[in-house]
């Protein structure tokens, strides 16, 4: 994590905040089961899905979550037959989901003082997921990459969060759990903060939370 330096009392202006990964966590116990049971290698069909080549169009908004399923089923249908290839696809694009509430705690008692916007590489259904989570009002925004036609680590998806922020890109701070995302936000002047469990939020927050002014 870059330190960063306070201004105007506050170490940074806004939280700008991956989903997946961070907030949101999948059970793949069901997908590992039908996987063992066609013969397949665990993870073979997120490998597969998750192939640039794969899920790009989705993430960027150019296909629907149906679509996306019928790529991946093809392309499984190399291994096993073509009916077990489209109940993988389905149980991948329908795996069951939840949030970690403490990430979520955190978060909400950040927005007692900045923006929180979630900025994901998420598919067109995103809205309706996190609705789904019981967090349908929960961020100030959202940017969606399926909605912005834009996925991380490219530049535009930051400046598209900054500006909804409606803070500089230097006032912003940035968590996700993937290396290549964080370095791109700090190369655009972003605090960031790479991911890899809730004691990295509390670090990251806790100059902010310490404060007791609200925004």
């Amino acid at each position: 994590m870059t330190n960063p330096q306070a201004v105007h009392g506050r170490p940074f202006d806004a939280v700008l905040c991956d989903l997946d990964g961070v907030i949101r966590f999948y059970d793949m116990t069901e997908l590992t089961r039908m996987e063992r049971v066609a013969g397949l290698a665990e993870g073979t069909t997120a490998k597969i899905a998750l192939a640039p080549e794969n899920d790009l169009p989705v993430l960027r908004g150019e296909q629907t979550v149906e679509q996306w399923g019928e790529v991946i089923a093809a392309a499984l249908a190399d291994h096993v037959p073509m009916e077990q290839a489209r109940e993988l696809a389905v149980m991948f694009t329908r795996t069951p989901f939840r949030a970690d509430e403490n990430v979520v705690e955190m978060l909400r008692l950040a927005q007692a003082h900045v923006p929180v916007v979630l900025v994901t590489n998420a598919t067109p259904d995103v809205e309706d997921d996190l609705a789904l989570l019981g967090l349908a009002y929960f961020a100030d925004e959202v940017v969606n990459s399926a909605r912005v036609g834009v996925v991380k680590p490219d530049a535009g998806i930051y400046e598209i969060a900054a500006e909804r922020a409606g803070v500089p890109m230097d006032r912003c701070l940035f968590i996700d759990d993937r290396a290549e995302n964080v370095e791109a936000a700090v190369a655009l002047g972003m605090t960031g903060v790479l991911y890899g469990g809730i004691t990295d939020l509390e670090s990251a927050l806790a100059p902010l939370l310490d404060m007791a002014t609200p925004y």
